[in-house]
């Protein structure tokens, strides 16, 4: 391994939570962070070169994001623990890069993280760079989740108000968020930046109905949450001026996660047994959001997906149940931007009749 001074790091490119990442890396273990850039067609199409067939669309783009970071010149990838397929991808990107002729050095949090021990996965990271003390990673650790946290609510915000905002300023604020959550390299800095998106958001008159279209999304972990997979859907239904709801993130599922014995109290009536990494998450949501009146569901899975197929025919059943339009969007590297709008504009059309009906 090289020495920590010279190290260069890079992990997969997912959302925008590279900002906290990145903040973890530099303040916290020393090192130089690679951010990759954004995905496009061309990180798919590298995805796609070295992927097995039949893998799920997240495996190609993640893998595709991990060779971008190689070329920008990362020389250690930090590989979050889990991923999918029963922690096992992580391997394969190691494998099938190596296979491939790339050099780096690989940290595999899964293999520090199988005891279930926050302390197992605080020593895998810091493996990057020994030489820092404990105390200072772990404060850099929490100042990264709390960033996270402000991503996600942020986010959150943002998707249920821009549709409404004829000026762009929300789009403004936000925008301008984001990229003080990149610069940003103290505690201080991160607090300005969510109290500025906040201002700016308050400081914003929206032009909303007194009932407007409340459309949830839910879907697998990576592709519901990450825009470019999907097709940047959130961003679309907005555009049409509907209120967008996603419970999905990394703060809910992770962060403060309520369990699936919590959650499995609330959705007996549909499944029994836990069916995969987010299906009961999924499941409750649609439960929550059609309790709540609103006008549809719309459910993004990736290609070849098992829990999130599996899942589709209890959509389905509580579609029916609660007479909630439900929109199944299942997103590949083959995915027409033209295609999806149509779609979409379907949906949009048949919530909308349905918003006149409950007038």
């Amino acid at each position: 391994m090289k020495p920590a001074s010279e190290r260069k790091v890079a992990t997969i490119r997912y959302a925008e939570y590279s900002a906290a990442f990145k903040y973890l890396v530099e303040q916290g273990l020393d090192c130089k962070f690679i951010l990759q850039p954004k995905q496009t067609q061309r990180t798919e199409k590298i995805g796609e070169k070295y992927s097995p067939d039949m893998v799920c669309t997240p495996f190609k783009t993640i893998l595709g994001s991990l060779v971008e970071a190689l070329e920008a010149g990362a020389d250690t990838i930090i590989m979050p623990n889990g991923i999918c397929r029963l922690s096992y991808y992580g391997e394969l990107f190691r494998k099938i890069l190596l296979d491939e002729g790339y050099e780096f050095d690989f940290i595999n949090l899964n293999e520090y993280a199988m005891g279930g021990k926050t302390r197992d996965l605080i020593k895998g990271i810091g493996s990057v760079n020994p030489k820092v003390k404990m105390t200072h990673l772990i404060s850099a650790g929490m100042e990264s989740i709390k960033m996270v946290e402000y991503l996600d609510e942020i986010t959150y915000e943002y998707y249920k108000g821009c549709g409404f905002d004829p000026t762009g300023g929300w789009r403004k604020a936000y925008k301008r968020f984001l990229a003080a959550m990149y610069r940003a390299d103290t505690k201080a800095a991160i607090e300005k930046a969510y109290l500025d998106a906040k201002q700016g958001f308050d400081s914003t008159p929206l032009v909303k109905p007194a009932h407007p279209l409340k459309v949830g999304v839910i879907g697998e972990f990576y592709t519901a949450v990450d825009s470019f997979s999907n097709r940047e859907v959130e961003d679309k239904l907005a555009g049409m001026g509907v209120e967008v709801h996603r419970w999905m993130n990394l703060s809910h599922r992770l962060i403060h996660y309520p369990g699936e014995k919590n959650l499995n109290v609330e959705i007996r009536e549909y499944c029994t047994y836990e069916m995969g990494p987010t299906s009961t998450a999924n499941i409750w949501a649609a439960k929550h959001y059609a309790e709540q009146g609103f006008h549809g569901l719309v459910h993004i899975k990736s290609a070849n997906c098992t829990p999130e197929i599996d899942i589709v025919p209890i959509l389905q059943k509580l579609s029916g149940q609660y007479k909630i339009p439900l929109l199944i969007l299942t997103c590949d590297t083959q995915t027409s931007d033209v295609g999806l709008m149509t779609r979409l504009e379907a949906f949009y059309d048949m919530i909308e009749a349905k918003g006149r009906q409950l007038k």
